[in-house]
């Protein structure tokens, strides 16, 4: 995937510059750590470029030009330490003590006009997240492996999920080939005649909760019935999981089917991230996988770490959910 713009020397240097000058720690207090970053718009601080790019991605967002996007030579702090993989939540609350990089995804976010997303019940309630493998959920289908993931969008099964997912490689191995896939929903809908999509707008399909999900939750078993197809091309869908509901007709079985092979046929866009790279895409518009094509250094794979935020595409979606904010915090919810 072609990068929309990548970040020269000295317009990396502006913007760390600039994120150097929030002083709140995100993880104990989200709510001041956003107001700070919200100052340095206030203040106009934020180098121009900056506000060009975001507006122009936000442009294509609406304009339905492009849902997936590529910065390169992003800030991120300058210590980028290696966490216990017995628990490496914990280990980055003690290790990690600057936060240019949620800091810069924290600026994204309100520069683009798109509110984060956190769960209660994930990673304590903190609105930025770790693609970071943990050993207990080696060869499992979440953000903690150190597998392959299949095609999916991120809470398949959960009933409030982002509109958008950011991806920024904080530590990504230079000789291994790993792979993030994606495919927008509008070209699954070109091999989707009238009545499969028809179907598959149905309720007739559930998702299981992947096992992070059931290991914070264990009331987390299996999601209601649901369609697959929403809006005019949102797919909720995690392939080898999602499948048909026990009461669902024959034909939401068929339907399935065609689905899974629409897959293999779509056209897809591939990104190997790179250290600095931030890659956005649509999480429900479109699904996305983990693809290790070539790995010669497992050890030194099983480390690589994206930050990683979950988004709503603007104030109106996050607005929906106004009425189950935990705690009154803007845009986490009790899941």
């Amino acid at each position: 995937m072609k990068p929309l713009h990548e970040l020269s020397d000295d317009e990396y240097d502006d913007l760390f510059d600039c994120l150097s000058g929030v002083d709140k720690d995100p993880y104990v207090d989200y709510l001041a750590f956003s107001a700070a970053v919200r100052d340095l718009i206030d203040r106009d601080e934020v180098p121009k470029f900056f506000v060009q790019v975001c507006s122009k991605i936000s442009d294509e967002r609406v304009s339905g030009e492009s849902d997936a996007h590529v910065l390169r030579n992003c800030p991120i702090d300058r210590e980028i330490p290696l966490f216990d993989q017995d628990d490496p939540v914990t280990d980055k609350y003690n290790k990690k003590k600057t936060f240019i990089g949620e800091a810069f995804l924290e600026l994204f976010g309100q520069l683009t006009g798109a509110p984060l997303l956190a769960y209660s019940t994930r990673n304590n309630g903190d609105f930025f997240h770790d693609v970071y493998a943990a050993n207990q959920y080696n060869g499992t289908q979440t953000q903690k492996t150190d597998s392959e993931l299949y095609f999916h969008n991120d809470r398949t099964a959960h009933p409030v999920r982002a509109d958008f997912l950011a991806l920024l490689g904080m530590r990504c191995p230079e000789f291994d080939l790993v792979f993030t896939g994606y495919i927008d929903g509008r070209e699954l809908l070109k091999h989707l005649n009238p009545a499969q999509q028809a179907t598959l707008r149905e309720p007739y399909f559930v998702t299981p909760f992947d096992r992070y999900s059931r290991d914070s939750n264990r009331g987390q078993v299996q999601s209601e019935a649901h369609a697959i197809l929403e809006n005019d091309h949102s797919f909720r869908y995690y392939d080898t999981r999602t499948t048909t509901a026990p009461e669902a007709p024959d034909g939401a079985k068929d339907a399935l089917i065609v689905l899974k092979d629409t897959i293999v046929r779509s056209a897809k866009q591939r990104h190997r991230i790179l250290t600095k790279d931030l890659l956005v895409l649509a999480n429900q518009d479109g699904l996305h996988s983990r693809d290790m094509v070539e790995i010669n250094d497992p050890q030194g794979t099983r480390q690589r770490w994206l930050l990683k935020t979950y988004a709503f595409r603007d104030d109106r979606a996050a607005a929906v959910h106004d009425a189950v904010w935990l705690d009154g915090v803007r845009g986490r919810v009790g899941d």
